[in-house]
């Protein structure tokens, strides 16, 4: 009886795994195919964008408690300026890193900074979690900002080198945009309960055990160190040339401005309403959580106008800033919370659109203008993102303590409606032309000799709509020089000649 038992174990004990075998195979197989592959990847980027906002913005309910508690002997004004510096302490390292991570993201790739962010990024939570002093906790939520600048950035550039297509492209980064909010509105409430009920290291013990399984999965799906493509892929346009493209400029100096009161409002409102309204510590609490529903719903209603008239993508922008000044301006004028709630949403409503028009139109600008290479680019959007909430906790609160909440709010409005014409600058974009980019100088083999070199450049000629003779190439409309590109080509190409 006990052999037999043993054999039906045995026989169990091989079932499953076979199954478990099978189940690796399939996983191998979705890798293999590009479109398994760039949904695996999405889900992985998306997990990694949600904690990180979950991450900034976890510590609103949590951290001035804490600090009351921890520093009893100091006074009020001594805290909120210590708050106010903590809060800001990720954006600013952020602020200051991303120039270097995009460039570094460039020159690697995309996968390996994911997984230093991941990594940093769990790192950085689990202190947190135990530090017990105010120079740890800084140091904490300051690598938070430094392993933000590696995920976000090259998280957004992966999604936006494996979804080539505008309309996917911007369904993608849609609904990255999506767990952004999701995971900036949801991480009040989220770490509000559990630090109320189980103290403050659950919060960011959960979090970063969110984070140690993403990093996990990111090496097991993707394998970042064995996919060693890098050697093949062009060489991405600096960072400093990226800054000076004026269309760019005007993208980035849009998603800086769409951002400052959501940057603003986060660190103030909450005394506001206390003052105001009375409001109890649950209303509070959950001041931005509704905002979440209209946040979706533009980014919903900007993908699927994006797929039906993507000339008007600047349009929608431009749509989203003056949405998004106009809530601001009525935000002082509201006297209970249900009144409140309706200038919010109309600010995450106009923010959705803002963000989900203009950060496609960075990598189509890349695509047309420069090289199709998206860290640095990105980074800049990470800057614009961090401009904002570097000022927001240090700024937001000198302002209303000087000038006061309405003041604050009508200045925001108005910098919103007046940068929206400046978004007509990109009305023509759609109508740019491919630039000769890197790109398409690589081959899986070099030409070998003059013979293969003369007919590669006649293909790219009829491709192109150039003329080849001579080598005579000229800057094109879109303002990038390809003779650069094809004296490179030539120099590197040049091998065993006819004689």
């Amino acid at each position: 009886v006990q052999k037999g038992g043993s054999s039906g174990l045995a026989k169990s004990a091989a079932v499953k795994l076979s199954e478990m075998g099978e189940r690796t195979k399939q996983l191998g197989t979705a890798m293999r195919d590009p479109h398994q592959q760039r949904r695996i990847i999405l889900v992985i980027v998306c997990v990694a964008l949600l904690l990180d906002n979950m991450l900034y913005m976890v510590i609103v309910p949590i951290i001035p408690d804490y600090l009351a508690d921890l520093e009893n002997k100091s006074n009020k004004d001594n805290l909120d300026v210590q708050i106010g510096v903590l809060f800001a302490s990720k954006a600013i390292l952020q602020l200051l890193v991303n120039p270097l991570t995009g460039t570094f993201i460039d020159r690697v790739g995309y996968d390996i900074p994911l997984l230093i962010g991941l990594t940093v990024m769990f790192v950085s939570t689990c202190i947190f979690a135990f530090g017990e002093n105010y120079a740890t906790l800084f140091v904490a939520r300051s690598l938070q900002g430094l392993g933000s600048a590696f995920a976000d950035t090259s998280g957004i550039a992966m999604i936006a080198d494996k979804y080539t297509v505008e309309a996917e492209r911007s369904t993608a980064l849609g609904i990255a945009l999506a767990f952004i909010s999701f995971g900036s509105l949801v991480a009040p409430p989220f770490g509000g309960v559990l630090y109320e009920f189980a103290g403050k290291r659950v919060p960011f013990i959960v979090l970063a055990c969110i984070c140690l399984a993403d990093g996990l999965m990111l090496l097991t799906v993707i394998k970042p160190f064995s996919n060693r493509t890098r050697e093949n892929m062009p060489v991405g346009t600096p960072i400093y040339r990226l800054m000076i493209d004026p269309y760019i400029a005007v993208v980035a100096g849009a998603l800086t401005v769409c951002n400052i009161p959501l940057a603003f409002l986060e660190p103030t409102i909450a005394n506001w309403m206390e003052t105001t309204m009375h409001s109890s510590q649950w209303e509070m609490g959950l001041t931005w959580l509704p905002a979440f529903f209209p946040h979706v719903l533009g980014v919903y209603i900007t993908v699927k106008l994006a797929a039906q008239h993507p000339n008007l993508q600047w349009f929608y922008g431009a749509v989203g800033l003056v949405i998004i000044g106009a809530s601001s301006c009525t935000v002082p004028a509201c006297k209970t919370f249900g009144q409140l709630i309706a200038p919010l949403c109309g600010i995450c409503f106009g923010i959705a659109l803002v963000d989900t028009a203009l950060l496609p139109t960075l990598a189509f600008l890349v695509d047309v203008r420069h090289v199709s290479v998206y860290g640095s680019v990105y980074a800049i959007a990470d800057i614009s993102y961090s401009v904002a909430y570097a000022m927001g906790p240090i700024v937001a609160g000198q302002i209303v303590h000087s000038m006061g909440f309405v003041q604050l709010n009508l200045g925001m409005g108005l910098v919103n409606v007046l940068y929206a014409p400046a978004l007509l600058l990109l009305r023509n974009v759609c109508q740019m032309k491919p630039s000769y980019s890197e790109r398409d100088n690589l081959l899986e083999e070099a030409p070998q000799g003059l013979y293969d070199t003369i007919k590669m450049e006649e293909r790219r000629a009829k491709k192109k709509g150039y003329s080849s003779a001579g080598n005579c190439l000229s800057v094109d409309e879109n303002g990038f020089d390809p003779f650069k590109a094809q004296r490179s080509l030539s120099e590197e190409s040049s091998g065993p000649e006819y004689t």
